[in-house]
């Protein structure tokens, strides 16, 4: 049939342009040259100074052979290099490789031979374990040291060329690429491989630029928003916030560490109004010194991902002055794309009602097409009860290219025409997903299936506990049967016999955990439980029971 609406009327360079977040540093500075775009101790940079320096990086990059398709590997906290990269890299047309900072020396060498890596820059805090990575590659890397002037380090310099001596080889006024397509390559990252090698996932300039508008949208951050970075950007390159704040005109406060004064000095004397991290940097900010404490002039949006803050955490955090959403995603997704959109109705609720409802992971961000819970091996979508376990699939522009150099994992990931993440969950009525488990955390005991994170939730109310992770222990007789590592509340004390006591109010006797143990819980650098550690630790647990 003749479309009258597509004759004569295809895309040009007048009216179609491949999206990318490149872009929003260029405006920035053409509309604010004179904003401040970064704080770094105590230096400010402009948004005239910051595309400068990016396109410089992009123009140094580009001399030394360094083009469309080629890795460039950054081992940096989150200081300005770092933002400085996540522009001049892609600029170049080269594909950003944020190294995870806490991550040993063989894996590091594995994703820069993997991901093919032609230059590495890298701040000399890390240079024993960049050393070490460097001596297991087989690649010959450009090593670019940098040197942070802010926060002087000691580490040995690795490569003959210093991060400020290649800029200088840079033009200012470099005419960066676009993307050819905005398919192209944006960012490598990786998974966190805790069974083997982790796999590269791939992002395209398309899905940066929609979610960085989506994280704007979510969040409802307005001009000029001031950004404190206690987020890595290594972890999902920042979930995409590198480039949603410059697109607002926003300033970004450069934390190089995440230590509790230094978070609250920069939070009153920058005026800061979003934040994101992981439920362990709740903790830092609850648990610090009064006297080390600031006054707040306004509510701080907190943004957080991993487990659902427990109630009590959530009113503390209220008390302390931050209003926090729980969000949800992957590395695949490029970070978080579902998020606990909260309803005005529920603000007259009871504290616990509030508090399960924030326990939810919630709806798909405007940038996702697809949120869905599903049969995995039906395809079919579970029914909106609240109760019938499925996977938690997703599809549309922000789910990855696909993990590099794996075709087999791709289709795997894909199938169906889903992205399947792995994560087992349930829909409520009102469409509101909620997670129960991964699909490897879920408890088979005596045939009946046991949700870790239903446990988990329980033992998270008791005051006496701060952290709690629960894994499948080895049974003679049931099969597995759940197992307990709880971290204590600060000042707070109590046994395994008080919290068998609570969880028995709480839980169908075939949930008790057969074991509680109290002791420190092993996480990543982004404040994740590492459970593949515990349940090696469960195994030893039940051999000593």
């Amino acid at each position: 049939m003749n479309n009258h609406f597509e004759h004569g009327l295809g895309r040009n360079p007048a009216n179609f342009q491949p999206l990318t977040p490149l872009q929003f540093l260029e405006r920035a500075a053409s509309v604010f040259p004179d904003h401040t775009a970064i704080v770094h101790g105590g230096a400010k940079v402009g948004y005239a100074d910051f595309y400068r320096r990016a396109r410089q990086l992009a123009s140094a990059l580009t001399k030394r052979g360094i083009g469309r398709g080629d890795t460039v590997s950054v081992m940096l906290p989150n200081t300005p290099p770092m933002l400085e990269a996540h522009y001049g890299v892609p600029m170049a047309g080269a594909v950003l490789h944020a190294i995870n900072t806490r991550l040993d020396a063989a894996i590091i060498a594995f994703q820069l031979d993997h991901g093919e890596s032609r230059v590495l820059i890298t701040d000399r805090e890390f240079s024993p374990t960049v050393r070490e990575a460097l001596a297991l590659t087989r690649r010959d890397i450009l090593v670019v040291d940098y040197d942070d002037a802010e926060f002087p380090q000691q580490g040995e310099r690795l490569g003959a060329l210093d991060y400020e001596a290649l800029l200088a080889e840079g033009d200012p006024d470099f005419d960066w690429l676009w993307p050819e397509d905005e398919w192209d390559a944006i960012a490598l990252n990786y998974t966190s491989g805790t069974t083997g090698n982790p796999k590269g996932v791939v992002y395209h300039h398309r899905g940066a630029a929609l979610l960085a508008q989506g994280n704007a949208l979510t969040a409802s951050m307005a001009k000029h928003v001031v950004y404190l970075w206690t987020l890595p950007m290594f972890h999902c390159n920042g979930w995409c916030f590198p480039w949603t704040i410059s697109a607002l005109a926003g300033t970004h406060v450069c934390l190089r560490q995440v230590r509790p004064k230094p978070i609250w000095d920069a939070l009153a004397d920058h005026g800061v109004t979003h934040m994101c991290g992981a439920p362990i940097v709740m903790s830092t900010l609850l648990s610090t010194p009064p006297e080390d404490q600031r006054g707040l002039e306004r509510t701080i949006e907190f943004m957080t991902a991993a487990a659902p803050p427990p109630e009590r955490v959530l009113a503390e955090m209220r008390e302390a002055g931050f209003n926090v959403t729980h969000l949800y995603g992957l590395t695949e997704v490029y970070g978080p794309a579902v998020v606990n959109d909260w309803n005005r109705d529920w603000d007259g609720l009871e504290p616990a009602e509030q508090a399960a409802l924030k326990a939810r992971q919630g709806v798909r961000y405007l940038a996702l097409e697809g949120l869905s819970v599903r049969d995995p091996d039906t395809m079919a979508e579970v029914p909106r009860d609240g109760e019938t376990l499925g996977e938690v699939m997703m599809r549309g522009n922000v789910v990855m290219k696909g993990y590099l150099k794996n075709p087999d994992a791709t289709a795997e990931a894909f199938a169906g025409g889903w992205f399947h993440s792995g994560d087992l969950a349930v829909i409520h009525p009102d469409g509101y997903i909620q997670l129960k488990d991964r699909s490897k955390d879920i408890i088979i005991s005596g045939g009946e299936n046991i949700s870790s994170i239903e446990v988990e939730d329980v033992l998270y109310k008791h005051p006496a506990v701060s952290a709690v992770a629960v894994v499948a222990m080895p049974d003679a007789k049931w099969g597995e049967r759940p197992c307990a590592f709880v971290e204590a509340a600060p000042g707070r004390t109590a046994d395994e016999a008080e919290l068998r006591r609570w969880c028995e109010q709480h839980l169908a006797r075939f949930k008790l955990p057969a074991r509680i143990v109290f002791e420190d819980l092993p996480k990543t650098s982004t404040g994740k439980i590492q459970k593949f550690e515990l349940r090696e630790r469960a195994k030893a647990v039940a051999e000593e029971t």
